[in-house]
């Protein structure tokens, strides 16, 4: 399997507006049906409190954030503990297609795979390996033609900065519809439960949308620019204040 390039990224910014970001989380994980799982991982965990809430909600078990990004790990390892009844929550750094899922009766993954091109081949090597009657739940933003995206893939395409930046920002070929995933999924034999959500998020504060996007979908580009050009700040700020997320 081909290997995704880990970006240094910023837990600071990304749990600003960390409410609006965990929605999805508790909605996935609302649909998951297991009731006392001995493993559960969560691929892509980020720094901040979502994943100390499978803990809550399955005590006795071992509960696993694992993520590619150092930073991210750092940041949620105040969060480790134990429970009464045997149960752990850990953290660890490690790149998604190295991780074991087979030991696994719960595997979530929440906003990660996007960033993976060959996320569809590491989901069909999850599928394969995950033990029978395990849960594997998912998902992927679908707002690659929100005009807050539109706006970056056209701003890194317009100006001094665009060779460096060419192919950076990925667009809405990056994942498939929840047709697709099901099909992809249900070839293989599994029972599937897919559906799509849109979220309308109120944000406030100084520049929201552009705050929101420096935490995740800009961040390749502006990571990009740190190491090669100058910073597009104050040539991406103005549409985005005009616009929504």
């Amino acid at each position: 399997m081909g290997q995704h390039v880990v970006m240094a990224r910023d837990p600071e910014q990304y749990v600003k507006f960390v409410a609006e970001r965990e929605r999805p989380f508790h909605d996935l994980v609302a649909r998951v049906g297991a009731t006392e799982p001995w493993t559960v991982l969560d691929i892509g965990c980020g720094p901040d409190s979502a994943t100390a809430t499978l803990l809550d909600r399955w005590p006795a078990s071992t509960v696993v954030g694992v993520d590619a990004s150092v930073e991210m790990i750092a940041a949620a390892a105040a969060l480790r503990r134990r429970t009464d009844v045997g149960g752990s929550l850990e953290f660890s750094v490690e790149d998604a297609h190295g991780v074991d899922v087979s030991h696994a009766d719960v595997v979530i993954s929440n906003a990660m795979l996007q960033w993976i091109p060959d996320h569809r081949d590491l989901l069909r090597h999850w599928a394969a390996t995950m033990r029978c009657g395990a849960w594997l739940a998912f998902q992927v933003p679908g707002n690659f033609d929100a005009p807050s995206h539109r706006l970056m893939r056209e701003t890194a395409a317009d100006g001094p900065w665009a060779a460096v930046l060419r192919g950076v920002l990925r667009g809405p070929e990056s994942v498939d519809d929840a047709q697709g995933y099901a099909a992809l999924l249900m070839e293989q034999g599994h029972t599937v439960d897919a559906w799509e959500t849109t979220y309308i998020q109120w944000l406030t504060g100084r520049d929201p949308v552009l705050e929101w996007v420096k935490g995740t979908g800009l961040r390749p580009a502006t990571a990009t620019l740190e190491r090669n050009a100058p910073r597009p700040g104050a040539t991406v700020r103005p549409g985005l204040r005009r616009t929504t997320s």
